[in-house]
């Protein structure tokens, strides 16, 4: 039986203590801190950036798992590699050349990954998939928390599982987007290894991130 990892969204956090969220989350069970990055352009809102980052790694030693949604993406790699992310996520619409991007992110030793929009087809990105360490399926369009699941998305899901058997690829499929206890296990029979959850993790059950963790890992 494989194992669900749990990546719990920091968007849904109290910003005024962070790093203490941070610290809850890794006592309560949860494999990785995911950490959405937007630049008021590529998605419209704006988060945080490699400061605050940085100033919230000493609070974890836990992966940060950072989706940068900024275009143009290329630029910006070292200065979140430099402040402490673990796994660097982008958008392949936020740079001319994807090889070129996989290829910088690895210079810096970092976990590479790659997200696709509910409306970004899988071959956008087929032929850089034994490259790269994780696929980000989109559930929801990127730019603000609590939106609801796309369910078309599953599709995609299942077609990229098969696509990862057939040529035995090792990427992990991540999903993030409207990832609640009933549409965690739709995505996960689908094919999906690592569940990005915001809302429900901090919300659900009175903010008991214990159990909302461990529910979010039933198979």
């Amino acid at each position: 039986m494989k194992k669900i990892q749990v990546s719990p969204s920091i968007l849904s956090a109290d910003f005024s203590k962070l790093g203490d969220d941070i610290k809850r989350l890794e006592q309560s069970g949860a494999d990785m801190i995911h950490v959405d990055v937007m630049d008021g352009h590529f998605v419209p809102n704006l988060t945080i950036g490699p400061p605050v980052i940085k100033s919230l790694r000493k609070y974890t030693k836990l992966p940060f798992d950072v989706h940068l949604m900024i275009d143009p993406v290329h630029k910006y790699i070292k200065d979140y590699s430099d402040a402490g992310a673990d796994i660097i996520t982008f958008h392949p619409e936020a740079t001319k050349n994807i090889l070129e991007t996989i290829n910088h992110i690895k210079t810096f030793n970092k976990k590479v990954g790659i997200s696709l929009n509910p409306d970004t087809e899988i071959k956008t990105i087929e032929q850089q998939l034994n490259s790269v360490d994780l696929i980000l399926i989109m559930s929801v369009y990127p730019g603000f928390g609590g939106q609801k699941f796309i369910n078309r998305v599953i599709q995609k899901i299942r077609d990229l599982d098969k696509i990862r058997n057939q040529k035995k690829l090792n990427f992990k499929i991540e999903i993030d987007g409207g990832i609640n206890f009933e549409t965690s296990k739709i995505a996960i029979e689908a094919g999906v290894d690592i569940l990005v959850s915001g809302t429900t993790v901090f919300k659900e059950n009175n903010g008991d991130l214990e159990k909302n963790i461990k529910i979010l890992k039933q198979i």
